[in-house]
This record gives C-alpha cells, sequence and structure tokens, in this order.
C-alpha cells in the first residue's frame, strides 16, 4: 500500500473539513426580531424592528436566519429589499397581524420581498390580514378610480427560493402575490379567506417562470390560483380548492400582447363548491396574444359551477344587455353583443381524467373567439355528471377545433 505524504496528513489534522462545503457546517446566524425591540402584544408597530432585523441579517456574509418568535405581532406596510450577502431563512413562528386602521389600508402591499435570491418564508405561523375592516372599501366593481387594498404576501424579483409550512388567513386583497419571480417553489401552505370575500385569491402569479405549487389548500372568495401575462412553465399538483373561482389562467388580453402563457400543468387536484374549476379567460376585444400548452389533468370537481371553461368573452363588470361598457382606467370596454372577438390565441390544450359532479347544465363550456378560435383542444377520458335533476350534463362549444378521446360524459361538443 503507497504511504500518505506527512504533509497530507498535516493539512487534514489542522483543516479537516477543508474539501467539504462550509456552507453545510456552517449554522445559520440568528437574528431575533424582539432584539431589535418588536414587542409581541398584537398592537405596537413592529415593522422597523423586523426591517432593522432584516437588514442586519442580509448585510452578514454568511447564512442568515431572521426568526420571528410565538406571539402576536403588529406589523404595518414593510417590504424587505435585498440583494443579500447570503442564504436567507424568514421564520414565522409567531402570528403576524395587518392593521385595521383605513387610513393605512390602501397600498400595494402588506408585507414584500423584493430582489433577494435564496430565500425561504417558513416557520409554521400565521399572516392575518384582518381583512373584513377592508373588504367593504372595494369597490372596484363600480368605481374606475378605485384604490388598491394591500397583497398580504409579495414577492418580487425574487429567485431560487420556497415557501412552505405558512397560513394566511383574511388577506384584504389576493394572499401572495408572485411578480417577475424565478424558481419558486411553493407548498404544504393553507390560504383562507370566506367565500364572499372580494379579490381575495389564493396564489396569483404574473410575468415569472419556472414556479412549483403543490400540496396547498385554498379557500377564498376569488381564484384559488391565477396565472397571467408571462406564467410559463408552471407546475400545480396536490391542491385542494373550495370555496373559491378555481384555477384560471387570465384574465389575458388587455395588455402585455408578447407576454405569453405556455407550458402549464395542473394536475391531481380537487375543486369542491366553486364557481369555477378549471378556466381559460380572456377579453373581448383584446389585444393579440397567445396561451399554448395547457394540461389539466386527474382532478375531481365536487359541485362545481362551471367545471371545464373557456371563456373568450370575459367581461365581468359588463351588463348582459349592454356590454358597451368602460370597465377599467385602460379604457378596456367590452363589445355590444355578438360573439367573442378576443384576439388571444389559444391553442394546444388538453383537459385529461376529469371526473365528479357539475352544479349547473353546462358542465363544458368552451366559448372561443371568432376572430382566432381554439386549436387543438383535447378533452380526454372526462365524465361530470349535472348534481340537479333535470337530466344529464351537456356541453357547449363554439369557434373550438379539436377532438375528444375515450369516456365523454357529457358528449356532443368536439
Amino acid at each position: 500500500m503507497d504511504s500518505i505524504p506527512a504533509f497530507k496528513i498535516v493539512l487534514f489534522l489542522i483543516f479537516p473539513f477543508i474539501t467539504a462545503d462550509a456552507s453545510t457546517i456552517l449554522p445559520h446566524k440568528i437574528f431575533n426580531v424582539d432584539n431589535y425591540g418588536a414587542r409581541a402584544d398584537g398592537s405596537t408597530d413592529d415593522s422597523q424592528a423586523f426591517l432593522r432585523a432584516w437588514n442586519d441579517a442580509c448585510q452578514w456574509r454568511g447564512r442568515s436566519k431572521v426568526l420571528i418568535p410565538l406571539g402576536n405581532y403588529m406589523l404595518n406596510s414593510v417590504t424587505f429589499v435585498g440583494p443579500c450577502n447570503g442564504e436567507m431563512i424568514f421564520v414565522i413562528k409567531g402570528t403576524l397581524r395587518a392593521p385595521t386602521n383605513p387610513a393605512l389600508f390602501f397600498t400595494n402591499t402588506w408585507i414584500g420581498f423584493r430582489y433577494v435570491d435564496n430565500l425561504t418564508l417558513e416557520g409554521g405561523g400565521y399572516l392575518d390580514g384582518q381583512g373584513a375592516a377592508a373588504w367593504p372599501h372595494n369597490d372596484c366593481s363600480k368605481n374606475i378610480g378605485c384604490l388598491p387594498l394591500p397583497i398580504s404576501l409579495r414577492l418580487d424579483f425574487i429567485t431560487n427560493s420556497r415557501i412552505q409550512k405558512l397560513r394566511s388567513i383574511n388577506s384584504k386583497n389576493a394572499h401572495i402575490n408572485l411578480f417577475a419571480c424565478n424558481n419558486i417553489n411553493i407548498s404544504h401552505v393553507r390560504l383562507s379567506a370566506p367565500g364572499n370575500s372580494p379579490n381575495t385569491d389564493g396564489i396569483h402569479i404574473g410575468f415569472s417562470n419556472n414556479i412549483k405549487i403543490s400540496s396547498v389548500n385554498i379557500g377564498t372568495g376569488d381564484d384559488c390560483i391565477s396565472m397571467v401575462s408571462g406564467s410559463q412553465n408552471i407546475v400545480i399538483s396536490d391542491v385542494f380548492c373550495g370555496p373559491g373561482h378555481g384555477i384560471s389562467i387570465g384574465s389575458l388580453g388587455r395588455a402585455f400582447a408578447k407576454e405569453y402563457v405556455m407550458h402549464i400543468n395542473v394536475v391531481n387536484t380537487t375543486f369542491r363548491n366553486t364557481q369555477n374549476g378549471v378556466r381559460i379567460k380572456t377579453w373581448s376585444p383584446s389585444s393579440p396574444s397567445l396561451a399554448s400548452d395547457i394540461n389539466f389533468q386527474d382532478i375531481i370537481m365536487d359541485n362545481v359551477n362551471n367545471p371545464i371553461i373557456i371563456d373568450q368573452d370575459y367581461c365581468p363588470f359588463c351588463s348582459p344587455t349592454n356590454k358597451l361598457i368602460v370597465t377599467s382606467l385602460n379604457n378596456l370596454r367590452c363589445f355590444l353583443g355578438g360573439e367573442s372577438i378576443s384576439q388571444v390565441q389559444i391553442r394546444d390544450v388538453t383537459f385529461r381524467n376529469i371526473s365528479g359532479t357539475s352544479s349547473s347544465k353546462v358542465a363544458i363550456y368552451l366559448q372561443c373567439s371568432r376572430v382566432v378560435p381554439c386549436h387543438k383542444v383535447k378533452l380526454v377520458d372526462i365524465d361530470l355528471a349535472y348534481r340537479e335533476a333535470g337530466g344529464p350534463a351537456i356541453a357547449s362549444c363554439s369557434n373550438v377545433y379539436g377532438a375528444s378521446y375515450g369516456k365523454q360524459v357529457p358528449s356532443g361538443c368536439l
């Protein structure tokens, strides 16, 4: 056997970890918000204490952990900004409470993170948006100059990060919003608000890539998960949705025409007592755009009003008799009757192995644009029953080119 040179033995004895990855050995440095003046009494504004803890952790040249212990902490609108010098873990063990003073409502963010790489949000704690105090101020359905309400957790320009083991309740607006993010993993979170709470989307995604959502339970007053312009390479699995408006792609076509929605997979999901199941919606009229390579698979519908829906005639605030109504500051106007004239091209969409019950007679509704009809739409092994008496469920399609395979209940659509 060859002998080991003496200098190698000396080096090993002096530096036994020299070949190991230091980041797996050195512990995180903990920055406890209580040590920065936070008071867990539920009424003191702890925003500045949280920011001081974050700033020190962010500047630390190593692995950092911001710790929020058990207790009730009140925060006004606060945003934690990077870039940071190392891995950041934000551990929420206690409950964070949003303000109930109307003077503090009208901002787009309650808790925000911006320009951070390698961030983990976890801890098993709660984000309590205390939304009931703010929901009466949501008048956007009748006021085009309405002011924003804060999103509970907003991530902007975040990369290579994860959110896990947290709960958000009673958000004033959406629970979680991702904008311009890349490589984000969201798992084992629970998001809840009453079914009649306005605009309380569970997870809203825009201009983001490589997003994975799994093992989440969402019940809200709006979409459980929504994906708008620029959402690409999204995988959603093992989701329970209800109450809420389902999982939606869109609305598309109002702006950002070149920011396509592509490569979306929604699998192993259950909808219960929701307004919609799986939905694609575009404004009409709209700017030209594209939504393609979309797969909805292995889905259970339990008393869902619109289990499978493509709606290219989307105009939520329009009158059914006169749709020529200005609905936003962007001067978007719905068309005056007739068929959809959306210019968003929808193609390569598959609905596969979807079963359960519909609370409406029309279980499949595919209303595509007469200007750019839907192409390559597939219905594979569909089994949807009309929950109420009055005959079987039916399917309604227009301006759709595609095919059906396997079991088709209801039948006669493609």
